[in-house]
């Protein structure tokens, strides 16, 4: 697998991104152009990542597709086509939304978000998003998530078939599936029967951690890869069965350190079981 995270300090041109890469120890990147690159630009960082070993991870395209807004839906799906399209010039390993809310908050809980209409919204937007760009580079990708589809390995395994799309594929975030008391008491359960459903269709996966804090209902909190229960030995082992060039990317802190240390624990657990990040 290929470990990233986001880049500190200054990587403004090909070389410096390189550069900041390997200070980091990172394989794997986000994107580096937004859709306004030039060729010479979008080429100058694609053939940098090559030379380098370095795998552009995802391309995001973070929007509300099913917003209640028709004006605001439309335009997700246009961001959608765009990104997919940039996703494809600079040869990611996917673009990456999520599918989005019915309601008022773009990545929130709707009471129609876990829907059978909801879930047709999803197909048939995923559809229109692929067709109109038709990628042979890269693939279309929806984050996992606790309370939107796709929310587990059964209904992303629905999603691929409905959607019957070669180039729509999983975007895997194991700690956005921990959303309940039941799957944090397991995590390692929950990960090695997602890879069993999903593995061949994995493309890019995101790298955190979670803890269930002891009061009422049920509060889950993110936190730093290391300090809460996510099963990272068998998340490594399931992700080591894969393309060795499948990213691993740290995500959702604030600090450099915090994703030093990120980095410093997932590469601890790695050489524990046996795992090689390249």
């Amino acid at each position: 697998m290929k470990l990233g995270g986001p880049l500190f300090g200054d990587a403004s041109s090909p070389e410096l991104w390189v550069a900041a890469a390997r200070k980091a120890g990172y394989g794997a990147l986000w994107c580096p152009v937004d859709a306004s690159a030039s060729e010479d630009v979008v080429h100058a960082y694609v053939k940098a990542a090559e030379v380098a070993g370095i795998v552009i991870a995802e391309v995001g395209a973070w929007s509300n597709p099913l917003s209640p807004n028709s004006d605001e839906a439309a335009k997700a799906i246009a961001n959608c086509q765009q990104q997919l399209f940039l996703a494809d010039r600079v040869g990611a390993r996917c673009c990456v939304n999520i599918s989005g809310s019915r309601g008022e908050q773009w990545d929130g809980p709707d009471l129609k978000n876990l829907t059978q209409e909801t879930f047709d919204m999803i197909v048939e937007g995923v559809r229109t998003i692929i067709d109109a760009v038709k990628p042979t580079r890269t693939y279309y990708t929806l984050e996992t998530m606790p309370w939107a589809y796709p929310d587990s390995a059964d209904s992303y395994v629905r999603l691929l078939k409905a959607i019957d799309r070669e180039r729509f594929a999983v975007h895997y975030d194991p700690v956005n599936l921990v959303c309940s008391p039941q799957r944090w008491g397991d995590t390692g359960a929950m990960i090695r029967d997602d890879f069993e459903k999903l593995g061949p269709y994995i493309k890019s996966c995101h790298a955190k951690d979670i803890n269930l804090a002891g009061r009422l209902t049920v509060h889950l909190d993110e936190t730093r890869p290391g300090l809460g229960v996510l099963d990272y030995r068998t998340f490594l082992r399931e992700l080591d069965k894969l393309d060795p060039t499948v990213p691993l990317m740290i995500e959702h802190l604030t600090e450099e350190e915090d994703y030093r240390l990120s980095a410093e624990y997932i590469r601890s657990i790695a050489d524990e079981v046996g795992v090689q990040i390249r």
